[in-house]
């Protein structure tokens, strides 16, 4: 019998897969009205994009009773029609004229950790030789929106305004463009004019240093041999006959010599420092938001301390590869990580890791509640054999522990801090 706990988090799990196939339905459909109204749309632009909700409800309203009152002969219909246009027209005089100003947008740094606050500066300049009228300045940040009233500037003077951004969620955020907006008081017009470029702001996930984490899982596996053959290495495995495009520098003269024919060495290859982290983002993989957020601390933790002791990265979600180079670069891509409800299974990931994936020598999969042990026994069958493979378990709350199922290790990870007990466990 499911426990309330796990109830609830069915309900979660469907509730948010019925958001996102209703929000991917609207889209497709929005798209499709976009692309046959286009040239529509272009023409009547500069009028209508200047109208508000508000504005075309008063506009028909206006028309309806201009119309209905001579047909009914209610003369205060009337009235009441050829008001309402007044007050249109009104409204005109205050969004008219020139936007003469320039802006730019700075912020402090453009990657901050979860938490943390981004500050900035926003300098509106006014470059005519006019003084300019007051109005509103804004920009968007993510899904929310500043603002600032910008008072009259005289030719050639600045404005300076300070703000924060709060960071309370990992997230890639699109600053900007600043736009200055002029209205009129019943916010029946809006207009808009572009001032700046639009900037990024990226929202890294938690992360701490744990001392000899990602060396503690990969050096006892440096140097090792596996059992394939290579034909340039540091441990030799054989002698073979030369082969045309053969790098002559292998060639075993003495043998040669005993042969008759050309004799060129083999190698077994040795293992180099290689880590994947593999972060699971399938919605049904998590009970929790929390347990996702911490998967991805984890994968962010043991990445960056493995590219710090100057070992190679690799990193993949469900949904495919992430970016990897550089310190930078692997948090950029963790911080825009998002639940994908196509993402496939753990198993299928595992099956379709392919070239430098496939090359690691240590792999590490963060994961939550909702893969189960049989789960990470059927991925572990695609993945090579002689690759050590370590399961973070992220379960929020839970004691720190770490257990073998044959070569496979699965350590479970409560809190950020404990990351660093479990790497020594497995790797004890």
């Amino acid at each position: 019998m499911k426990g309330p706990r796990s109830w609830a988090a069915g309900v979660r799990r469907t509730l948010t897969d019925l958001s996102r196939r209703r929000q991917a339905l609207g889209g497709r459909l929005r798209d499709g009205v976009a692309e046959r109204t286009q040239r529509v749309r272009r023409v009547v632009a500069p009028v209508t994009q200047a109208v508000t909700p508000a504005g075309w409800v008063v506009a028909v309203l206006a028309v309806a009773l201009l119309v209905a009152g001579p047909m009914l002969h209610w003369r205060e219909l009337v009235v009441a029609g050829a008001f309402l246009a007044l007050v249109l027209l009104l409204a005109v005089a205050f969004v008219v004229g020139r936007l003469p100003l320039l802006a730019r947008l700075d912020l402090a740094r453009d990657r901050v950790i979860v938490g943390e606050r981004a500050n900035g500066y926003l300098t509106v300049a006014n470059p005519s030789g006019r003084r300019s009228r007051s109005l509103v300045v804004e920009f968007p940040v993510g899904a929310g929106r500043a603002a600032f009233e910008l008072p009259g500037l005289a030719p050639g003077a600045e404005h300076e305004e300070l703000f924060a951004v709060p960071t309370a969620h990992r997230a890639v955020l699109d600053v900007g463009p600043v736009t200055a907006v002029r209205s009129d008081p019943l916010g029946l017009l809006r207009r808009e004019r572009h001032l700046s470029e639009m900037d990024t702001l990226y929202v890294h996930p938690k992360t701490l240093r744990v001392e000899g984490s990602a060396a503690g899982l990969v050096r006892d596996l440096e140097g090792r041999t596996v059992p394939k053959v290579s034909d340039n290495d540091v441990s030799f495995h054989a002698l073979r006959g030369y082969v045309a495009g053969d790098d002559r520098r292998h060639i075993h003269w003495k043998s040669s010599a005993k042969t008759g024919t050309l004799m060129v060495r083999q190698f077994e290859e040795t293992r180099r420092s290689h880590l994947l982290t593999m972060v699971s983002s399938r919605l049904e993989d998590y009970a929790s938001d929390e347990q996702f957020e911490l998967a991805i601390s984890v994968a962010g933790s043991l990445g960056t301390q493995a590219l710090a002791d100057g070992q190679r990265l690799s990193a993949a979600s469900s949904h495919g590869s992430l970016p990897a180079a550089s310190a930078q670069r692997f948090l950029d891509g963790l911080s825009g990580l998002t639940y994908d409800w196509q993402a496939n299974r753990l198993v299928d990931v595992a099956r379709h890791l392919s070239g430098d994936e496939l090359a690691a020598s240590v792999m590490v999969l963060c994961i939550g509640s909702g893969v189960s042990i049989t789960d990470l026994r059927r991925a572990r069958q695609y993945l090579p054999v002689d690759t050590r493979v370590i399961a973070v378990r992220c379960l929020v709350g839970e004691e720190p522990s770490v257990r073998w199922l044959g070569d496979l290790g699965v350590a479970t990870v409560g809190r950020l801090e404990e990351l660093g007990v479990a790497v020594r466990r497995v790797s004890a």
